[in-house]
């Protein structure tokens, strides 16, 4: 007992033994801490890798195929998983990876085999981590407004390709909705689209084509519109008693007539009276008509001729009886005898009218044009007016196309900076404002019919009102592109393609009238606000305007644009001279700019695409200017652009991980 009770009171060695006794167990901890440490980080950067490769695939294929261009989607994808996994990492081994492609998802697996340090003493001799990652391109609600170049130049082809640059469009078009809509259309767009779309999404596209003008009209109220406005135009002088239409009313004559009966049933015989002698030759009265109505309205009125003078015809009906008559030999005596048919006399007549028109007064003048209005958005396609030939009236066409409201003028020559901030009184330029009861705020119906840019009795231009007999030449140009079209969904190809296949070249190129209402029609706190602020649901929007042009901004002091005719108008240039295109060409450019950072500033994606060789430098500095960051492109022939139009639809469908 006493060593036993010596030994229990020495604590020497005690805590040797402890530790000894501890060592096993505090291995297995630190061991397994490390082994787990080391699997943890192993596992990340594999996860990593994984991810990294599936979207870099997805991305790399694009709107395209999987196996397109010798697997490159798959090849893209294993690179960059191995940029960011290199085999033998952490001491790993045994590295398997596999990507695979199905309806538009990549899909990677990837495993290495971890040897362990510590934990083999446990017999834990390795572990194998695996990790799967997914990546497609899903579209949020989206509004994509197309704002085209639909000018003439459009119609050139450019050096390399074979067909013109209106098709080519056309085509990049397509393929940007088969790439963005996953729908597939008659565009060979180099694959079929991949992937699907969620229906519960919305994706709605809109246009505005755009040369000198854009047609918008219809896409109005009646009451955005004023009822009169002053145009560059013309009215007729006459002399003497005339009529509305400038015309001194002759004699009429009738010219003829005929007989016609309602059927041929005639009436029984009946006596009319008798005469005497033994024979009734000579005695039988003549056929004889009886009106018994009233010569009814004119009708079938034709006009003939026209100038000095002109023909008008017309008819009348009046009804009444035909009447037959014949002698029959009765106890001796002539009898005569009559019968009856029910019908009308028709009678043509004739009237030659001269004209009262002494001259024409050229001049700028007040029409009415409230009769396009036809109730809520409803529209007619045109009016009448007094301009035609010796003061006749003419029937006035409406294509579409607006004349601007208010809009800045400068002051002097030099439009630089005029634009930055955008002037008050610039109400043209203001994308949200809706019309209110001034003019100021309305638009006005774009009539080149009721136009004319005046000149004097030598051929200079003038802005003095001009008194002569001769019918003035035009003296302007006009171009009205294809009609814009709103946003909406266009869950089928043919819908979609066919309003594409409606753009046609014409025109010069104003860019900021394009621009201007692009950002209008989709803008969620304007015009249609109450359409684009937020899905049907109460959805958020993403909204992007895509502007394609090929070429320079063109304009031209005659033509016919929403700011009037630039030499005669001078809306927007000091009203003391007649502005050169030159000076038109900076305002636009100016004005371009100014629209380009209004956009941007409501939150809207701005890409800008600048088609063909035909771009100056300075040009493409102000397109690259205009775009949004890094959303410039520049194509040189129609196979590029359709590359252009696809990727960026595929950055608008927004590369996601699901998994």
């Amino acid at each position: 007992m006493g060593f036993l009770n010596r030994l229990r009171d020495n604590e020497a060695g005690n805590v040797l033994v402890m530790v000894a006794a501890g060592f096993i167990p505090l291995l297995g901890f630190i061991g397994g801490g490390v082994d787990m440490a080391r699997i943890y980080l192993v596992k990340t950067r594999l996860q990593h890798a994984c991810d990294a490769g599936a979207l870099a695939g997805r991305k790399q294929m694009a709107g395209g195929a999987w196996n397109a261009n010798s697997d490159k989607a798959r090849t893209t994808a294993e690179g960059i998983f191995n940029i960011n996994y290199v085999p033998g990492s952490y001491g790993s081994n045994t590295l398997s990876k596999n990507f695979i492609e199905n309806q538009g998802k990549v899909t990677g697996t990837a495993s290495v085999t971890i040897p362990m340090t510590i934990m083999v003493i446990f017999g834990q001799s390795s572990k194998t981590i695996a990790v799967t990652c997914d990546a497609e391109m899903r579209i949020p609600n989206t509004d994509v407004m197309f704002v085209l170049d639909t000018t003439g130049s459009m119609a050139s082809i450019n050096s390399g390709d074979s067909d013109t640059k209106i098709n080519g469009l056309k085509k990049a078009v397509k393929c940007f909705y088969e790439a963005l809509a996953k729908v597939d259309t008659s565009a060979d767009c180099g694959s079929n689209p991949t992937g699907t779309r969620n229906n519960d999404v919305q994706l709605r596209f809109g246009f505005v084509p755009y040369s000198s003008n854009v047609n918008v009209g219809r896409l109005l109220r009646n009451d955005w519109m004023v009822d009169s406005a002053l145009y560059q135009s013309r009215k007729a002088k006459t002399t003497g008693n005339t009529d509305v239409d400038g015309y001194k009313e002759g004699k009429a004559d009738v010219v003829s007539t005929e007989q016609v009966p309602y059927s041929m049933n005639w009436s029984a015989w009946e006596n009319f009276g008798s005469a005497s002698g033994a024979s009734c030759t000579g005695k039988i009265p003549a056929d004889a008509t009886e009106m018994t109505g009233s010569e009814s309205a004119p009708y079938n009125e034709t006009v003939s001729g026209g100038g000095a003078s002109r023909v008008v015809s017309w008819s009348t009906n009046q009804d009444g009886r035909y009447y037959n008559y014949r002698g029959v030999m009765v106890s001796g005596k002539c009898q005569i005898q009559r019968r009856y048919i029910n019908g009308y006399l028709k009678r043509n007549y004739q009237r030659t009218d001269t004209t009262g028109f002494k001259e024409y007064e050229y001049d700028q003048l007040t029409f009415n044009v409230s009769g396009l209005k036809a109730g809520g958005s409803s529209w007619s396609t045109g009016i009448t007016a007094p301009v035609g030939a010796f003061g006749q009236t003419a029937t006035i066409g409406w294509d579409g196309c607006i004349e601007e409201r208010q809009t800045y003028q400068n002051s002097d020559d030099d439009p630089t900076g005029e634009f930055s901030p955008i002037p008050a009184s610039a109400l043209d330029m203001n994308i949200d404002m809706v019309p209110t009861g001034s003019d100021a705020s309305k638009w006005r119906p774009l009539l080149p019919d009721l136009v004319w840019g005046r000149y004097d009795s030598v051929g200079n231009w003038t802005t003095a009102k001009v008194k002569t007999s001769s019918d003035l030449s035009r003296n302007y140009t006009y171009a009205c592109p294809t009609a814009a079209s709103k946003l909406k969904a266009y869950s089928s190809a043919n819908t979609f393609e066919s309003y594409v296949n409606t753009l046609y070249p014409n025109g010069n190129t104003y860019h900021d009238i394009g621009l201007l209402w692009g950002a209008r029609l989709m803008s969620p706190t304007g015009l249609f606000g109450p359409e684009n602020a937020f899905t049907s649901t109460g959805g958020e929007i993403e909204r992007h305007l895509v502007f394609m042009t090929d070429g320079d901004t063109v304009t031209s002091n005659q033509g016919y644009t929403a700011h009037g005719i630039g030499w005669w108008d001078r809306r927007q240039t000091r009203s003391n001279a007649g502005p050169s295109s030159n000076l038109l060409t900076s305002v636009v450019n100016e004005r371009t700019k100014a629209l380009c950072s209004a956009i941007k500033s409501k939150n809207i994606t701005l890409w800008v695409i600048s088609f063909g060789s035909g771009v100056s430098s300075g040009a493409q500095a102000l397109l690259e200017s205009c775009a949004s960051p890094n959303r410039y492109y520049v194509a040189a022939n129609s196979a590029t652009l359709i590359s252009n139009f696809q990727q960026i639809a595929d950055e608008i469908s927004q590369l996601r991980l699901t998994k």
